[in-house]
């Protein structure tokens, strides 16, 4: 059984409150970081997007925590992509903490993608399409320096 795309990285000491636990907002962070590499594992990376004056915006954002992460843990970031549209996706994330597993918290991002430079949203090629539904099994990108 394959597991979905995944990335990595460690807390720092600056994305922590004073109770060294993540604060909500870096969330948003990680949550956009692995949607870039994710994207670079499917597409090629934004540049390739943007190579075809294809762009995505964010247009909706929800997190539910169920426990912490805190300073120097390694946290690990799924990315599964839920859904597909005419112009928009959806990819759910599960945020957790590597070597335990412990689930920290599952996020769903909704994406549209959009022509540039006016920015008005489009409908997603075949290929795109294609590579957002097969998604990027076994891929791992580990930025946690471990």
């Amino acid at each position: 059984m394959s597991t979905p795309f995944t990335f990595l990285t460690r807390v720092r000491y600056g994305e922590c409150d004073a109770q060294l636990v993540v604060f909500n907002a870096r969330y948003g962070d990680y949550a956009d970081l692995a949607a870039t590499e994710y994207f670079r594992a499917i597409f090629g990376g934004i540049q390739a997007l943007l190579a075809r004056n294809l762009d995505t915006q964010v247009v909706h954002y929800q997190i539910d925590w169920t426990s912490p992460a805190r300073f120097d843990d390694v946290l690990g970031v799924r990315v599964q992509t839920e859904r597909v549209g005419t112009t928009s996706f959806t990819l759910n994330m599960a945020f957790f903490i590597a070597g335990t597993q412990a689930l920290v918290a599952t996020a769903a991002l909704t994406y549209v993608l959009v022509s540039t430079p006016a920015f008005t949203k489009t409908s997603i090629p075949d290929d795109l399409r294609t590579a957002l539904q097969g998604g990027a099994p076994d891929v791992v990108m580990n930025q946690s320096g471990s």
